[in-house]
């Protein structure tokens, strides 16, 4: 179960089906992440494109949404989870601003390059992913014109990891 923390669906609690192997952003991770995202931009008066990496089972896009983005894009490889987020997103009104799109992540990147420019690309990839994979989401992101200019990417990994 996680919440949205806050704008239109703010303390929206969301249960996904126990049969689920999910890990969705803490809380306090997520309050953190929107601090320092909302010093930079204005969700309601900005309109601000999203890339959602391994966006599981769509914390952080409903979260950008509620916030007013009216521009999400989640990749997720699981089809439960990528029903999940769209059944969600059109229990909640978010359907227009939410496209998920279900596949591999780089498989994604891949195919998707130099086509549309993000303000901000968020990943949140699987804890065992091996280091390498992470260089290569990084050089992907960053190569291939999926930010906009000042935009910001934010990977989330754990801390022992050495990323170029």
């Amino acid at each position: 179960m996680y919440r949205i923390i806050s704008g239109r669906w703010k303390s929206k609690r969301i249960s996904a089906p126990k049969n689920f192997d999910v890990r969705p952003t803490t809380d306090f991770a997520k309050e953190a992440l929107f601090s320092i995202i909302e010093n930079r931009f204005d969700f309601d008066e900005e309109f601000i494109s999203v890339l959602d990496l391994f966006a599981g089972i769509g914390s952080i896009s409903l979260e950008f949404s509620s916030r007013g983005c009216k521009d999400v894009t989640s990749v997720e490889m699981n089809p439960k989870h990528a029903a999940f987020i769209n059944s969600t997103a059109a229990e909640l009104d978010m359907s227009l601003q939410i496209n998920v799109q279900r596949g591999d992540v780089f498989e994604y990147l891949k195919k998707n390059r130099n086509r549309k420019t993000y303000e901000l690309v968020v990943a949140d990839p699987p804890f065992d992913t091996e280091e390498k994979k992470y260089n290569e989401l990084i050089a992907l992101v960053l190569n291939n014109n999926f930010l906009k200019e000042n935009g910001i990417f934010i990977l989330e990994h754990q801390s022992r990891m050495k990323l170029v």
